[in-house]
Protein backbone atom coordinates (compact mmCIF):
# COMPACT_ATOMS: atom_id res chain seq x y z
CA UNK A 1 0.00 0.00 0.00
CA UNK A 2 1.04 3.46 -0.98
CA UNK A 3 0.66 6.49 1.81
CA UNK A 4 1.03 10.16 0.34
CA UNK A 5 1.05 12.78 2.63
CA UNK A 6 0.99 16.28 1.73
CA UNK A 7 2.41 18.65 4.27
CA UNK A 8 4.51 21.52 4.70
CA UNK A 9 7.20 20.20 7.04
CA UNK A 10 8.44 17.13 5.27
CA UNK A 11 10.89 16.03 7.53
CA UNK A 12 8.32 15.49 10.47
CA UNK A 13 7.85 11.97 9.05
CA UNK A 14 11.41 10.32 8.79
CA UNK A 15 11.71 10.27 12.80
CA UNK A 16 8.36 9.42 13.07
CA UNK A 17 8.96 6.04 11.37
CA UNK A 18 12.09 5.49 12.21
CA UNK A 19 11.01 2.76 14.55
CA UNK A 20 8.53 0.51 15.35
CA UNK A 21 6.75 -2.10 13.53
CA UNK A 22 4.64 -0.08 10.63
CA UNK A 23 8.84 1.84 10.19
CA UNK A 24 10.04 -1.70 10.14
CA UNK A 25 7.08 -2.24 7.17
CA UNK A 26 7.83 0.71 5.67
CA UNK A 27 12.09 -0.40 5.18
CA UNK A 28 11.16 -3.78 4.06
CA UNK A 29 9.11 -2.49 1.14
CA UNK A 30 5.80 -3.78 2.43
CA UNK A 31 5.03 -0.32 2.80
CA UNK A 32 5.43 3.14 0.96
CA UNK A 33 5.61 6.00 2.69
CA UNK A 34 5.66 9.17 0.04
CA UNK A 35 6.13 12.46 1.59
CA UNK A 36 5.27 15.39 -0.70
CA UNK A 37 6.41 18.96 -0.11
CA UNK A 38 3.10 21.46 -0.63
CA UNK A 39 5.22 24.49 -1.52
CA UNK A 40 6.61 22.52 -4.29
CA UNK A 41 3.24 23.51 -6.20
CA UNK A 42 3.45 26.77 -5.55
CA UNK A 43 4.30 29.61 -8.41
CA UNK A 44 5.94 32.76 -6.38
CA UNK A 45 9.06 33.43 -5.11
CA UNK A 46 8.10 32.74 -1.47
CA UNK A 47 6.77 29.35 -1.90
CA UNK A 48 3.43 30.83 -0.43
CA UNK A 49 0.87 28.16 0.68
CA UNK A 50 -1.66 31.09 2.38
CA UNK A 51 -4.15 33.76 2.53
CA UNK A 52 -6.06 36.13 4.56
CA UNK A 53 -9.63 34.30 5.15
CA UNK A 54 -12.51 36.32 3.50
CA UNK A 55 -14.53 38.27 6.29
CA UNK A 56 -11.56 38.90 8.25
CA UNK A 57 -10.53 37.30 11.51
CA UNK A 58 -7.54 35.79 13.24
CA UNK A 59 -5.22 33.08 11.28
CA UNK A 60 -4.19 32.61 8.13
CA UNK A 61 -6.44 30.05 5.25
CA UNK A 62 -4.51 27.23 3.39
CA UNK A 63 -5.33 28.20 0.01
CA UNK A 64 -6.84 25.84 -2.19
CA UNK A 65 -4.77 26.07 -5.69
CA UNK A 66 -1.53 24.23 -4.35
CA UNK A 67 -3.32 21.58 -2.72
CA UNK A 68 -5.32 20.69 -5.80
CA UNK A 69 -2.45 20.45 -7.90
CA UNK A 70 -0.44 18.23 -5.59
CA UNK A 71 -3.35 16.26 -5.00
CA UNK A 72 -3.70 16.42 -8.69
CA UNK A 73 -0.21 15.32 -9.73
CA UNK A 74 0.49 12.75 -6.91
CA UNK A 75 -2.61 11.14 -7.56
CA UNK A 76 -3.70 11.49 -10.99
CA UNK A 77 -6.38 8.26 -11.28
CA UNK A 78 -8.97 8.04 -8.99
CA UNK A 79 -11.03 4.62 -8.56
CA UNK A 80 -13.05 2.76 -5.74
CA UNK A 81 -9.22 1.80 -4.61
CA UNK A 82 -7.75 5.41 -3.65
CA UNK A 83 -8.84 7.50 -1.07
CA UNK A 84 -7.97 11.39 -0.45
CA UNK A 85 -8.27 12.67 3.22
CA UNK A 86 -8.53 15.86 4.58
CA UNK A 87 -6.97 15.93 8.40
CA UNK A 88 -9.40 18.65 10.10
CA UNK A 89 -10.37 19.47 13.56
CA UNK A 90 -13.72 20.15 11.73
CA UNK A 91 -13.67 16.36 10.12
CA UNK A 92 -15.66 13.13 10.96
CA UNK A 93 -14.30 11.40 14.39
CA UNK A 94 -11.50 8.47 13.10
CA UNK A 95 -12.16 5.11 14.37
CA UNK A 96 -10.84 1.80 14.34
CA UNK A 97 -13.84 0.94 11.28
CA UNK A 98 -12.16 3.63 9.30
CA UNK A 99 -8.71 2.09 9.85
CA UNK A 100 -10.13 -1.21 8.69
CA UNK A 101 -11.78 0.52 5.44
CA UNK A 102 -8.16 2.27 4.67
CA UNK A 103 -6.46 -0.86 5.03
CA UNK A 104 -8.18 -2.03 1.57
CA UNK A 105 -6.94 0.16 -0.59
CA UNK A 106 -4.24 0.70 -3.07
CA UNK A 107 -3.38 4.19 -2.35
CA UNK A 108 -4.28 6.71 0.42
CA UNK A 109 -3.75 10.67 0.18
CA UNK A 110 -3.33 12.71 3.76
CA UNK A 111 -3.50 16.24 3.51
CA UNK A 112 -2.21 17.60 6.62
CA UNK A 113 -3.72 21.18 7.15
CA UNK A 114 -2.27 24.22 9.38
CA UNK A 115 -2.50 27.40 10.39
CA UNK A 116 -6.36 28.57 11.30
CA UNK A 117 -7.63 26.20 8.80
CA UNK A 118 -7.86 24.94 4.82
CA UNK A 119 -9.95 26.82 2.46
CA UNK A 120 -13.69 24.79 2.51
CA UNK A 121 -13.09 23.98 -0.81
CA UNK A 122 -10.47 21.39 -0.56
CA UNK A 123 -12.83 19.63 1.97
CA UNK A 124 -15.99 19.78 -0.46
CA UNK A 125 -14.64 19.41 -3.74
CA UNK A 126 -11.40 17.51 -3.30
CA UNK A 127 -11.07 15.14 -0.61
CA UNK A 128 -13.01 12.15 -0.17
CA UNK A 129 -13.25 12.00 3.63
CA UNK A 130 -12.46 15.11 6.24
CA UNK A 131 -11.41 13.26 9.60
CA UNK A 132 -10.41 14.79 12.94
CA UNK A 133 -8.10 12.15 15.25
CA UNK A 134 -10.03 13.68 18.56
CA UNK A 135 -12.15 15.88 20.10
CA UNK A 136 -9.12 19.03 20.16
CA UNK A 137 -7.10 20.93 18.69
CA UNK A 138 -3.45 20.41 16.90
CA UNK A 139 -1.17 22.77 15.34
CA UNK A 140 -1.51 20.76 12.27
CA UNK A 141 -2.29 17.80 10.65
CA UNK A 142 1.22 16.05 10.76
CA UNK A 143 0.72 13.87 14.03
CA UNK A 144 -2.66 13.11 13.00
CA UNK A 145 -1.52 11.62 9.39
CA UNK A 146 1.30 9.81 11.75
CA UNK A 147 -1.61 7.98 13.74
CA UNK A 148 -3.61 7.14 10.64
CA UNK A 149 -0.33 5.57 8.97
CA UNK A 150 0.21 3.87 11.99
CA UNK A 151 -2.90 2.56 12.53
CA UNK A 152 -3.66 1.71 8.92
CA UNK A 153 -0.04 0.07 8.59
CA UNK A 154 -0.41 -2.32 11.15
CA UNK A 155 -3.39 -3.85 9.81
CA UNK A 156 -2.10 -4.28 6.82
CA UNK A 157 -0.56 -8.19 5.79
CA UNK A 158 3.00 -9.71 7.04
CA UNK A 159 3.28 -5.74 8.87
CA UNK A 160 2.65 -7.59 12.33
CA UNK A 161 4.32 -10.69 13.58
CA UNK A 162 1.07 -12.31 14.70
CA UNK A 163 -2.14 -12.14 12.43
CA UNK A 164 -4.39 -11.92 15.85
CA UNK A 165 -2.72 -8.88 17.52
CA UNK A 166 -4.76 -6.85 15.17
CA UNK A 167 -8.02 -9.27 15.79
CA UNK A 168 -8.11 -9.34 19.39
CA UNK A 169 -7.39 -5.78 21.05
CA UNK A 170 -9.34 -2.64 21.12
CA UNK A 171 -12.35 -1.32 19.15
CA UNK A 172 -12.25 -4.87 16.94
CA UNK A 173 -14.00 -7.11 19.76
CA UNK A 174 -17.84 -6.18 19.28
CA UNK A 175 -16.64 -2.32 19.77
CA UNK A 176 -15.27 -3.14 23.66
CA UNK A 177 -11.73 -2.14 24.71
CA UNK A 178 -8.92 -4.62 25.34
CA UNK A 179 -9.26 -6.85 28.46
CA UNK A 180 -6.10 -6.53 30.60
CA UNK A 181 -3.21 -8.33 30.49
CA UNK A 182 -0.56 -9.44 33.05
CA UNK A 183 2.73 -11.47 32.45
CA UNK A 184 5.01 -12.79 35.27
CA UNK A 185 5.70 -12.24 38.03
CA UNK A 186 2.32 -13.98 39.55
CA UNK A 187 2.87 -11.97 42.25
CA UNK A 188 4.36 -7.98 42.22
CA UNK A 189 4.94 -5.96 45.12
CA UNK A 190 1.42 -8.12 46.52
CA UNK A 191 -0.58 -7.62 44.01
CA UNK A 192 -1.82 -11.18 42.63
CA UNK A 193 -2.15 -11.50 38.43
CA UNK A 194 -5.74 -13.27 38.08
CA UNK A 195 -5.67 -17.10 39.19
CA UNK A 196 -8.05 -17.85 35.87
CA UNK A 197 -4.96 -16.79 33.53
CA UNK A 198 -2.13 -19.07 35.43
CA UNK A 199 -4.68 -22.38 35.47
CA UNK A 200 -4.64 -23.00 31.93
CA UNK A 201 -8.53 -23.88 31.40
CA UNK A 202 -9.10 -21.94 27.96
CA UNK A 203 -12.57 -21.66 28.44
CA UNK A 204 -12.50 -20.08 31.66
CA UNK A 205 -9.66 -17.56 30.59
CA UNK A 206 -11.63 -16.64 26.80
CA UNK A 207 -14.66 -16.12 29.67
CA UNK A 208 -12.60 -13.89 31.86
CA UNK A 209 -11.15 -11.99 28.89
CA UNK A 210 -14.86 -11.22 27.72
CA UNK A 211 -16.16 -10.22 31.49
CA UNK A 212 -13.26 -8.14 32.10
CA UNK A 213 -13.26 -6.40 28.47
CA UNK A 214 -16.82 -5.34 29.28
CA UNK A 215 -15.96 -3.97 33.00
CA UNK A 216 -13.35 -2.14 31.38
CA UNK A 217 -14.83 -0.36 28.92
CA UNK A 218 -18.11 0.10 31.50
CA UNK A 219 -15.34 2.13 33.70
CA UNK A 220 -13.22 3.82 31.06
CA UNK A 221 -15.30 3.87 27.77
CA UNK A 222 -19.33 3.66 28.61
CA UNK A 223 -20.13 5.79 25.45
CA UNK A 224 -18.68 2.71 23.77
CA UNK A 225 -21.89 0.10 25.33
CA UNK A 226 -25.07 -0.19 23.84
CA UNK A 227 -27.54 1.89 25.39
CA UNK A 228 -30.66 0.98 27.50
CA UNK A 229 -33.89 2.75 26.06
CA UNK A 230 -35.23 2.56 29.10
CA UNK A 231 -32.37 4.69 30.60
CA UNK A 232 -32.36 6.83 27.76
CA UNK A 233 -36.21 8.27 28.55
Amino acid sequence: MIFHVITIFPDFFGPAFAEGVVGQAIKAGKIELRVHNLRDWTDDRHKTVDDRPFGGGEGMVMKADPIFRAVEAVLPTRDEHTRVVLLSAQGKRYQQSTAFAYSQLNELVLICGRYEGVDERVAQHLADDEISIGDYVLSGGELGAAIVIDSVGRLLPGVLGNLGSSINESFTNAGLLDCPHYTRPAVYRGWQAPEVLIGGNHAAIEKWRREAAEEKTKHNRPDLLPRDPQTDL
